[in-house]
C-alpha cells in the first residue's frame, strides 16, 4: 500500500490537520493586519490542495476492489484510547484513517472547495481573524469525516464541523442569521443523536479477539452478518432507519430539508459554497460508508423507500426552485433536487447506479460552488438577490454572463458537461433494477423541471433591458474569476473525459455492491 510521510507524519493527517496549524498561525497575526490575515489563511487550503493532488496521483485504483481492508490506502493507525473498565470491559478506540476509491474523490473535492471558499472569503470585512479561525476549523472536521475508519473517530469529526458552521452563519451571516444558525444546529444535533446511539449499539454487538468490542469499521464489516441480532433481525431495520435519519438531515432528504434554504440564504457566500459543495455530501457518504456495508440486508429491504425519497427530492426540489424569486434560495432548492439523483442512484444497488451517485456528488459539489459564487458576485455589487429586479445583465456583465451560462447549463445536465454523465449513470443503473424502474421513470420529470427553472432564471436576469439603477454595475473581477475558473475547467473536462473520477471509484464501488448483494437471499422480509 502507498505510504507517504512528511516530517514523519502521514499525508492524510496533514490533509486533516493542516487547517489546525493554520488556525494557530492566524491567531498569532494582529487583528489589525486584515490583509495579511486573508493571505496567511489562504496558504493552508493551498497546501491541502497540493497534498490532495499528491494523494490522487499516488492512489492505486487497482487495489481498491481486492478486499475491504486491502482497499484502504495511505492508512495511519495507532492506539488512541485504551482503558479497562469495571466488569472486564475493555474500551479500545483507534486513530484509524485511510481512503478508498469512494473517499478519495471526496477528499479531493473537500480540498478544492475549501480553497475556492477561502478565496471567496476575501469579501468578508467583519472580524476577519475570528472568521478564518472558524473556517479552518470547519475544514478540518469535513476532511476528517472522509478519512476516518474508526466509527468513534468518524463521529468526532462529524460533530467537529457543527460548532464552526454555527458561528460562521450566526456571526457573519445575513439579517436572520441567528435563526438560520440555530435551526441548522438543532437539526444537525438531532440527527447526530440517532447516529451516536446506533454506533454504540453496533459497538456492543461486535466482538474483537483482543478487546471486548470494537469501533473498527473494517472489523465490523467483516462481522456484518452477526451484528445487532444477525441477518433478519428487526433491530437491524431500526438501526438502518436511525442512521438514515441522522445522515438524511445532512443531505438533506425530504422532509428534513427545511433548514437548508434558511442556512444558505443567511450564510456568507463562501460558507454557502462549503455547505452545498461538501457538507451535503457527508450525508450520502455516511450512508455508503457505514449503513450499506454494515447492514446490507436492511439496505435491500429499504431499496424502494430510498428510491421514493430520491424521486420526491428530485421533483419537489425542482418545483420549489421554480417558485423562488431569491437567487440563493433557487440554488438551495436546486441542490435538494440534484441530491435526489444521488439517492436514486444509491437505491439502484447496482455498480452503475452507485458510480453515478458518487460521481454526481462530486459534480454537484463543483457546479453548485460555481452557482453560489456567481450569486455572491452580483450580491456584492447590487446588495440584492431578487431575480425579478434585474434583466439585461448580459450586456452589462458579459464575462459574468459567460460564467453563469456554463454553471447553469452544467446544472441542467447538458451533454459535454460533467453532470450529464453522472445523471445518465444514475438513470441507467436505476432502470436496471426492476424494483425501482417505475420510480426512475417518474423521476425523469426532474430533468424537464430543471431545464424550466434554469432557462427562466437566465431569461429574467440576463435577457431584456437593464434597469437604469444598475448602470453602475461592474463585470466579474480577477479574484472572483480565480475562484470560479478552476471549477469550470473541471466541469468541462469531466464532461468530456470522466475517467479520472470514475476510474478511481469503480473497484471500491464493485466491492460495496458485492457486499450488499451477497445477502440478497437472506434479506429481511425474504
Amino acid at each position: 500500500m502507498p505510504e507517504i510521510k512528511i516530517l514523519g507524519v502521514g499525508i492524510l493527517s496533514w490533509l486533516i490537520f493542516i487547517p489546525v496549524l493554520g488556525m494557530v498561525v492566524v491567531s498569532l497575526v494582529p487583528k489589525t493586519m486584515t490583509k495579511y490575515i486573508k493571505y496567511v489563511a489562504l496558504i493552508f487550503p493551498i497546501l491541502q490542495v497540493i497534498f490532495a493532488i499528491v494523494v490522487w496521483v499516488n492512489y492505486d485504483a487497482s487495489k481498491a476492489g481486492v478486499d475491504v481492508a486491502e482497499g484502504m490506502q495511505f492508512v495511519e493507525r495507532f492506539q488512541w484510547i485504551d482503558v479497562n473498565l469495571f466488569g472486564n470491559l475493555k474500551v479500545h478506540i483507534e486513530y484509524f484513517i485511510g481512503i478508498d476509491g469512494i473517499s478519495v474523490t471526496m477528499v479531493f473535492l473537500t480540498a478544492l472547495i475549501s480553497f475556492v471558499g477561502a478565496i471567496a472569503s476575501f469579501s468578508v470585512t467583519k472580524n476577519e481573524k475570528g472568521y478564518y479561525i472558524m473556517y479552518l476549523f470547519l475544514v478540518t472536521g469535513m476532511m476528517g469525516v472522509f478519512c476516518a475508519i474508526d466509527l468513534f473517530l468518524f463521529f468526532i469529526f462529524w460533530e467537529v464541523m457543527l460548532l464552526p458552521m454555527y458561528f460562521l452563519i450566526g456571526i457573519w451571516g445575513g439579517p436572520r442569521r441567528e435563526y438560520a444558525a440555530i435551526k441548522f444546529f438543532l437539526y444537525t444535533l438531532f440527527g447526530s443523536v440517532f447516529i451516536l446511539v446506533t454506533i454504540i449499539a453496533v459497538y456492543f454487538s461486535s466482538t474483537d479477539p483482543n478487546y471486548t468490542h470494537t469501533f473498527n469499521l473494517i472489523s465490523l464489516i467483516n462481522q456484518k452478518q452477526t451484528l445487532l441480532g444477525g441477518l433478519g433481525s428487526n433491530l437491524r431495520l431500526l438501526a438502518f432507519g436511525a442512521l438514515f435519519i441522522g445522515f438524511a438531515i445532512k443531505v438533506p432528504v425530504f422532509p428534513f430539508h427545511t433548514w437548508l434554504p434558511d442556512a444558505h440564504v443567511e450564510a456568507p457566500t463562501a460558507i454557502s459554497v462549503i455547505l452545498a459543495g461538501v457538507l451535503l455530501k457527508m450525508g450520502t457518504y455516511g450512508i455508503l460508508r457505514i449503513s450499506y456495508p454494515l447492514l446490507p440486508d436492511a439496505t435491500l429491504y429499504f431499496t424502494v423507500p430510498l428510491a421514493v425519497l430520491g424521486m420526491i427530492n428530485i421533483i419537489y426540489g425542482a418545483l420549489c426552485a421554480m417558485a423562488q424569486s431569491d437567487f440563493k434560495k433557487l440554488i438551495a432548492y436546486s441542490s435538494i433536487s440534484h441530491m435526489g439523483y444521488v439517492l436514486l442512484g444509491m437505491a439502484s444497488n447496482t455498480a452503475l447506479g452507485i458510480n453515478g451517485a458518487i460521481f454526481q456528488m462530486f459534480n454537484h459539489g463543483t457546479i453548485t460552488a460555481v452557482l453560489f459564487l456567481c450569486v455572491g458576485v452580483i450580491y456584492d455589487r447590487a446588495h440584492t438577490r431578487g431575480l425579478n429586479e434585474f434583466g439585461g445583465l448580459a450586456n452589462k456583465m458579459p464575462k459574468y454572463f459567460g460564467v453563469m451560462i456554463v454553471g447553469f447549463f452544467a446544472a441542467l445536465g447538458l451533454p459535454g458537461l460533467s453532470a450529464f454523465i453522472s445523471e445518465s449513470f444514475v438513470f441507467l443503473g436505476s432502470f436496471t433494477n426492476t424494483a425501482i424502474r417505475t420510480i426512475a421513470i417518474i423521476s425523469t420529470l426532474g430533468i424537464i423541471l430543471n431545464a424550466a427553472y434554469v432557462l427562466w432564471t437566465l431569461q429574467r436576469v440576463f435577457l431584456g433591458t437593464l434597469p437604469e439603477k444598475w448602470n453602475f454595475l461592474t463585470d466579474i473581477n480577477k479574484r472572483e474569476l480565480i475562484s470560479i475558473v478552476p471549477l469550470l475547467i473541471i466541469i468541462i473536462i469531466l464532461g468530456i473525459y470522466p475517467s479520472p473520477i470514475l476510474g478511481f471509484m469503480t473497484e471500491s464501488v464493485n466491492k460495496l455492491v458485492s457486499i450488499v448483494t451477497s445477502v440478497s437471499g437472506m434479506a429481511i422480509g425474504n
